[in-house]
């Protein structure tokens, strides 16, 4: 214990930091997704799926409420002005609470056209409004702690409002008769309580609330990516209101929770980008993207293995998350789960459109995405009911990655000599026989023998072939010392 202790206390701080912050959004994730089967006994399906939408109608909404000014902005700004990082949080903490009063003004004005419009009631849509402001509290104050290295502080935080959320929210459904609203209630409280002394804090360190400097710079750099974001946030957020809206709110409830449990696997996605991360674009850098091949495929692989696990035990796992009334998301599992890969794969691809700044081609390819996802939602939820939403999210994740990587190859071809950073051949026989198995699993579900043997004989395999996995996470652990 002393040895590790030892060895944690000489790592640079840079290290620590990461690995802290990266502790951080696990926290965040984790503790939500193990409180999970909680909610889904004390909320009914239809509740569980009104409380989902409500989460996704935030998402959309936070986009031009909000204009995400606590995304990349702020990071490049606390960069770009370090002299004048306190002045230049302050005035952005400002034009969020201008933005943010703006909208609620306009609400209230028209509070029963937009109720209808979201379907939701008047203390759910200022609940919106409200978490919308605290959010970009949390964004603000996270994304300068982050600058800093003041891991501590943004621990400490997180862990407190991740635990008092889950606490709060079972106190309040217990007692309450509008269960939905209860959940919202109390997550906006905790919120609030949470991060009004951080929003206090960098107002007084800045000492200022409106910078035209500021506020034209921000807003001339996030309002171009507007379309972006929202894109981004239709293309995860728009299945469960259509869902709700062309099906009915159960069946926006029971897609949720397989929707929910599926993403949890983005975790191990970040985890992996915090490892390779920096590695990477320091080879993209030096021009030598051929080195990165082997890291890339073994992170693939990895990623692509915790996914099939998922999947393999699908069955037990809404079991333990969910009564019976939420047995039919197994169905939806398995597309939804696949779709994972494909989201760290475009990633993977994307980075290097970001290096080069081709943000246009990141931009076009998330418009198109989102408007193709609503579109075959629109046809096949009609058609087959919501379980198809999980087979157009596989699509248009399928879609995004190999247009990212397309792009990929091009920017490689003009900016690397043509250089070619991985093998197609190695990288489509991994993905097809991600997708195979996937499959596979998913036919073995009214079978549980069938789906007992399959996993022994890939267990078989893979024990076949031990040395070989273990050398490919070996190169992926140790890639950041390369």
């Amino acid at each position: 214990m002393g040895n590790i202790l030892d060895k944690y206390n000489n790592l640079p701080k840079q290290v620590k930091a990461s690995m802290w912050f990266l502790m951080c959004s696990f926290l965040q994730r984790g503790i939500s997704t193990l409180t999970t089967p909680i909610f889904t006994r004390l909320l009914s399906p239809a509740e569980y799926g009104s409380y989902n939408v409500f989460n996704s109608w935030l998402s959309v909404v936070t986009i031009f409420v909000s204009l995400n000014l606590y995304a990349g902005v702020y990071s490049q700004g606390l960069v770009k002005f370090d002299k004048e990082r306190e002045v230049f949080s302050s005035s952005l903490q400002g034009l969020t609470v201008t933005l943010v009063s703006f909208w609620t003004i306009i609400y209230l004005l028209f509070k029963n056209f937009w109720n209808n419009v979201f379907s939701l009631t008047s203390v759910q849509m200022l609940a919106m409004l409200l978490m919308i402001w605290t959010s970009a509290i949390f964004g603000f104050w996270a994304t300068e702690q982050r600058v800093k290295l003041n891991y501590v502080k943004l621990v400490i935080v997180t862990l407190i409002v991740s635990v008092a959320k889950p606490i709060i929210g079972i106190v309040f459904v217990i007692h309450a008769d509008d269960k939905v609203t209860a959940r919202i209630l109390g997550i906006a409280l905790v919120e609030l309580i949470g991060y009004f002394g951080l929003f206090v804090s960098q107002m007084k360190r800045g000492k200022k609330f409106f910078s035209a400097h500021f506020w034209k710079y921000v807003l001339m750099f996030n309002l171009p990516l507007v379309p972006h974001y929202l894109s981004q946030v239709v293309l995860g957020s728009a299945d469960r209101i259509m869902i709700e809206q062309m099906v009915g709110k159960s069946e926006a409830g029971i897609y949720s929770l397989a929707y929910s449990v599926s993403m949890v696997m983005i975790l191990f996605n970040t985890a992996i980008s915090y490892t390779i991360g920096p590695w990477y674009y320091q080879k993209i850098k030096d021009d030598r993207v051929e080195d990165t091949e082997p890291v890339v495929f073994a992170s693939l692989a990895a990623t692509a293995f915790v996914n099939i696990l998922l999947i393999a035990f699908a069955p037990e796992i809404i079991s333990l998350f969910a009564p019976g009334s939420y047995r039919a998301a197994i169905w939806v599992i398995p597309p939804v789960a696949m779709s994972v890969y494909f989201m760290f794969a475009y990633d993977l691809f994307s980075t290097f459109e970001f290096y080069y700044e081709k943000t246009k081609l990141i931009m076009i390819a998330s418009v198109l995405a989102a408007v193709i996802n609503v579109i075959l939602n629109y046809v096949f939820i009609q058609q087959y009911g919501y379980v198809a939403a999980g087979y157009t999210t596989l699509i248009c994740y399928i879609a995004y990655a190999i247009f990212h990587f397309v792009c990929m190859n091009k920017v490689c071809q003009t900016y690397l000599h043509n250089a070619r950073a991985y093998d197609n051949r190695k990288l489509a026989v991994l993905t097809g026989l991600f997708l195979v198995i996937g499959f596979i699993f998913l036919f073995t579900y009214r079978n549980v023998v069938l789906r007992y043997f399959v996993i022994l004989a890939l267990c078989i395999l893979a024990a076949m072939n031990k040395k070989e996995i273990m050398k490919q996470l070996k190169l992926l652990i140790h890639s950041r010392k390369k």
